[in-house]
């Protein structure tokens, strides 16, 4: 199955999405794809790349929906400051509302009208806790939306290439953690960019992460200036895939056969507000008992 793990996409990755997709479709045959997309990530420039599968698949391909989740206990300011936020917002077949039952009815409200500012056509929907919506609702949209590229494009102009967004990629093994910092760009960034900086934090040697420090770590991450943090962790009970938003964190084993963090005891990506990422996330790596050199 292929696997996309670059963070800079723009530069990385145009044009590996359509051969994975074909891959998949290949190989599979499934009767759905679906993508999920980071938080930060506008759906056009994927749209574009399916759009064009449609054509030269003859429709064997075909762009169904987008579909943006909006979480309600933390999308009221975040929608102010953030470019991406209100063109998630404008260019979705469906929204969903998720973690609505946290917040009370006038917070909510508060979301709902922000969201009808932005977009008052497309269906809100909220969804039941964990188990979200009914599948059925989700598909056999047949959606309108990138229909035209180049209308589309011109419509956006600079708006498809965002700059609001920066990820820290955090590695640590028995010998040293790497914290690499790289620019968030759109796949359709064609222009040159300034290399990526690395700054190395030398470990414990331990190769294990503590469960209770881990949890003390994260629960001092800013939520304001950090918005996702995902990856693995390796903890005495085995390796664990850790998801963390917005001061909230689930912790998943990986099953027995699985080894996505062969060589480290913690490797994550952190995303958040471009220039506050890496002085955020120096407490936590201070928290988890590391130096930086």
């Amino acid at each position: 199955m292929p696997r996309w793990t670059s963070v800079s996409r723009c530069c990385v990755l145009v044009g590996q999405m359509k051969s994975a997709l074909l891959e998949i479709r290949d190989k599979f045959r499934p009767d759905r794809i679906i993508i999920e997309c980071s938080g930060s990530a506008f759906p056009a420039t994927l749209a574009f790349q399916i759009r064009e599968l449609e054509r030269e698949t003859d429709n064997d391909l075909k762009l169904d929906a987008i579909v943006t989740v909006v979480d309600a206990e933390n999308f009221s300011g975040y929608e102010d400051t953030s470019p991406t936020a209100k063109m998630q917002a404008s260019y979705s077949d469906i929204i969903l509302i998720n973690k609505w039952e946290h917040v009370d009815d006038r917070a909510l409200d508060i979301v709902l009208d922000h969201l009808n500012t932005l977009n008052d056509l497309t269906p809100k929907i909220k969804c039941d806790g964990r188990d979200g919506v009914d599948p059925d609702l989700l598909f056999g949209v047949d959606t309108k939306l990138f229909q035209d590229a180049c209308h589309e494009a011109g419509v956006l102009g600079e708006k498809v290439h965002h700059d609001e967004v920066q990820t820290v990629t955090l590695l640590k093994d028995s010998d040293t953690v790497r914290v690499t910092a790289h620019r968030y760009h759109e796949e359709t960034c064609t222009h040159s960019h300034p290399p990526d900086t690395s700054v190395q934090v030398h470990g414990d040697g331990e190769n294990t992460i503590d469960g209770g420090l881990l949890r003390d770590a994260l629960a001092a991450v800013s939520k304001e200036t950090i918005w996702r943090i995902k990856g693995f962790v390796r903890l005495g009970s085995g390796v664990h895939i850790l998801n963390w938003a917005f001061g909230r964190y689930e912790l998943t084993r990986c099953g027995e056969d699985e080894e996505p963090a062969e060589g480290y005891s913690l490797r994550l990506t952190v995303m958040g507000e471009r220039g506050e990422v890496k002085r955020s996330i120096s407490k936590f790596g201070s928290t988890m008992g590391a130096r930086t050199s």
